[in-house]
């Protein structure tokens, strides 16, 4: 098959593509025939490396998928050969406490395709059988491949771990990314007033145009200023942030007395400094995120199929520009997701 392949870390130029045998599968596990994949920030990371992070090169990436069951093994009943699929990125044990409580993404063997093992950019992917779920008809394989990982990423940001409730104020911050766009359309899904950021007008714009309360531009307003002025010096009771150290104390002090920051990210750096008295005397809660459980993507696809969220998707292009469509995320050019076709 074709593919897409990180031998070395690097630029764009380390993307390398190749030609290498078929995946085999066991009597659990299914081939996908790619239709569709995505570009996401930990794509960026596998290619370029990250200090003290090993990742096992030569290595496919690619985390998200969309396309045709190809094969499966005997053990496979819920999918056919043919049927239309899309692939739940965390791979778990399935039988630790967490797995089967449902919380699959808790489960301490919890490994990502396209990070810990061959991912979605090439022609086929194999995966265990329980990853694969049914994709509808009136989904195109481009939108499922521009959901299934932001979409769950902000899932469990918002509804598992911020509990976001009718009313409140969420601070969406960077949303023209794919997470961002995502957390935009849960927030107001789930009766919140949005408030977000973003570095252009052409980009708060299009944010207004997806359902954002207000936009704040921040190459041009302070961000904490504008939310104090926002919310009448109350603050929001939710930030939603992926970008890390360059907004991290703006964010904790945008918050209101018993907010919540969720954190699924750190695209910015990572040795954040947090004021511990803005913690302790405003009560506030600092929360981690990864992923989500693969229960919820079930619950996420079919408001996608109802029209409650709509993937946001920047730009197509061809596997083949698949270096292109690094630099495009990389520079912060796109609104939304850059979605690739195999």
């Amino acid at each position: 098959m074709k593919c897409v392949r990180v031998r070395e870390h690097g630029g764009p130029e380390q993307l390398m593509h190749e030609e290498i045998a078929e995946p085999k599968i066991g009597p659990d596990e299914v081939l996908v025939g790619v239709k569709a994949t995505s570009i996401n920030h930990l794509d960026i990371w596998v290619r370029k490396g990250i200090p003290g992070v090993r990742f096992p090169l030569p290595m496919i990436p690619g985390v998200d998928a969309a396309g045709i069951v190809a094969k499966k093994g005997e053990g496979v009943r819920h999918v056919n050969v043919g049927d239309r699929v899309i692939v739940a990125q965390g791979i778990s044990c399935g039988h630790c406490s967490s797995c089967i409580n449902g919380s699959d993404n808790l489960c301490k063997e919890y490994r990502l395709i396209g990070e810990h093992r061959d991912g979605a950019d090439a022609e086929y992917i194999c995966v265990p059988g329980r990853n694969i779920l049914p994709l509808r008809k009136s989904i195109s394989y481009e939108s499922a491949a521009a959901s299934a990982l932001v979409f769950l990423t902000a899932w469990q940001m918002l509804v598992a771990r911020a509990r976001v409730k009718p009313g409140e104020d969420v601070l969406v911050v960077g949303v023209s990314s794919g997470v961002g766009s995502a957390a935009l359309q849960i927030a107001k899904l789930h009766g919140a007033r949005v408030i977000a950021t973003t570095s252009s007008d052409a980009k708060a714009g299009k944010a207004r145009a997806l359902g954002a309360d207000e936009v704040i531009n921040y190459a041009k307003q302070e961000v904490l200023e504008e939310v104090r002025r926002l919310t009448e010096k109350k603050g929001v009771e939710i930030v939603i942030d992926h970008v890390g150290r360059s907004v991290w104390e703006e964010n904790i002090r945008s918050l209101a007395k018993g907010g919540r920051l969720v954190t699924c990210g750190a695209t910015s750096g990572y040795e954040a400094v947090t004021d511990l008295r803005y913690v302790f005397y405003r009560q506030l809660q600092i929360l981690g995120s990864t992923m989500g459980r693969k229960g919820d993507l079930i619950t996420i696809m079919k408001f996608i199929e109802e029209g409650k969220l709509k993937p946001v998707i920047d730009r197509v292009l061809p596997l083949t520009e698949v270096r292109e469509a690094h630099r495009i995320v990389e520079a912060g050019e796109h609104f939304g997701k850059v979605v690739m076709t195999v």
